[in-house]
């Protein structure tokens, strides 16, 4: 007789080494989910260096430097408005596992609003972009020219870029993963082609390269739409979904995880900021040292996204000893994968930087701060899963208070005890704040546990 999984995990909840062993269908579910959104992560920086490369040969550096502020405003955006994907992840695993497709539909449907509304206040609004843009910049004539031009293009893609955070957040909910990275990889697979007819092709410059971003914007738009579609049915939108009793929940998680976001940015602003006081030689190695976090997040963020989905199924199907032992095998391959990060980075650290740089002064300031980059991967898994764990959850408000705290109580005041210490308090800050985000999230999630509060 073959025991049901639930059962069969629960068996062995004692030993958690022999549940590792055990459960090895669990093991197979994260990797099903966690594999297609590493890949997929991948590909995002590789567009960029496609982009990156086709202005660079543009006749004058003003096309780069114009591009790159502009980029960022837009980036910033956007990355601040990932509470999208994030709630949309977590209710829609919830309402797979409530096998509850109308559910499903209406996560969707209050999700999709949002996005487009904040899209369209960038285009009403963009105006305002080109300007703050310009001002952090500081820039030539030449330069501001760019940035209007390639902001009043870019920003016509901004309801689907905002709509395709949620769509990819709902996708990973419902463990579509494969199809996530297919269609992130055929459009970004787009956007370079366009680019390169555009922008080299057709000679629009920076025009055209803003111009294939914005097409490849909705038709990933597109693609995974009709994949929600066909998922929920083809429903429609139903009016008593936005009345305020029910919508409340999906807008008080945005504004939770909206402010959980606008914190963590305040870091690593804080961060960039600081190190341009202390020159341009460390402003430029803290750059290089954050592309080692980059590439930490990338496989980080995969684990985190399969935890996500799973959690948030165990909690819509009322399974709380499955979503416990779900957080453990998340647990032990996010902590396998931050071995394998830090064994690389002490193995290949200095290839890296001479990769990212050919400038011998910075190889040799960097050397004094490639330590933090060893034990980084070590001490920011922990972040990485417990924020998937709660995503999962969908407790926004448990997620804000932590990022507040940990920015407030634990990120500022190190650094400032620590400020003589230059750039080295900067890292040290940062590590600490890491560290401290997962502690506070598993600490509150054991007691969540323990008191039987999770579901």
């Amino acid at each position: 007789m073959r025991l049901p999984q639930e059962l069969t995990l629960s068996v062995n909840r004692r030993n958690p080494f022999v549940f590792l062993l055990s459960s090895k269908a669990e093991h197979h579910r994260l990797l099903y989910i966690a594999l297609p959104m590493i890949l997929s992560n991948i590909t995002n920086p590789l567009l960029g260096m496609v982009d990156t490369a086709i202005i660079g040969h543009l006749d004058g550096t003003f096309f780069l430097a114009g591009t790159a502020v502009a980029t960022m405003v837009i980036t910033q955006i956007y990355w601040v408005c990932g509470f999208l994907r994030m709630s949309a992840t977590g209710l829609s695993a919830q309402a797979r596992g409530e096998r509850d497709t109308t559910a499903g539909s209406r996560v969707f449907y209050q999700l999709l609003m949002p996005a487009v509304l904040i899209g369209v206040l960038m285009i009403l609004f963009q105006g305002v972009l080109i300007q703050i843009a310009g001002y952090f910049a500081e820039a030539s004539i030449r330069v501001n020219e760019v940035i209007g031009a390639y902001i009043g293009i870019r920003v016509w893609g901004a309801p689907a870029a905002l709509a395709n955070l949620m769509l990819v957040g709902w996708l990973v909910g419902q463990q579509h993963t494969r199809l996530v990275m297919l269609i992130q990889i055929l459009g970004n697979l787009l956007n370079a082609i366009l680019s390169l007819f555009l922008a080299i092709g057709l000679g629009w410059g920076v025009e055209g390269v803003a111009a294939a971003t914005v097409v490849a914007e909705y038709a990933i738009f597109i693609a995974s739409f009709y994949v929600v579609m066909r998922n929920t049915g083809w429903r429609g939108p139903r009016f008593e979904w936005f009345r305020l009793q029910i919508y409340r929940q999906v807008l008080d998680l945005n504004r939770d995880i909206f402010l959980r976001n606008l914190a963590l940015q305040v870091t690593i602003a804080f961060l960039t900021f600081q190190g341009a006081r202390l020159g341009e030689d460390i402003v430029a190695v803290n750059a290089l040292l954050m592309q080692f976090f980059v590439i930490t997040a990338l496989g980080l963020d995969g684990i985190a996204y399969g935890v996500e989905a799973l959690v948030g199924e165990s909690k819509g199907a009322g399974a709380r000893q499955q979503l416990h032992d779900r957080v453990r095998v998340g647990l032990f391959w996010s902590a396998l994968l931050a071995v394998v990060y830090s064994l690389f980075f002490i193995l290949f650290d200095s290839v890296i930087i001479a990769l990212l740089t050919d400038l011998a002064p910075l190889r040799q300031l960097a050397t004094a701060f490639l330590p933090y980059i060893w034990v980084m991967p070590l001490l920011a898994h922990w972040c990485f899963l417990m924020d998937g764990v709660f995503i999962g959850l969908t407790r926004g408000k448990a997620m804000r208070n932590s990022m507040l705290f940990c920015t407030l109580a634990v990120f500022f005041p190190l650094w400032w005890l620590t400020s003589a210490l230059g750039n080295h308090a900067l890292w040290l800050a940062f590590l600490g704040f890491l560290l401290a985000r997962g502690v506070s999230l598993g600490w509150l999630y054991l007691r969540l546990f323990r008191q039987q509060a999770l579901l």
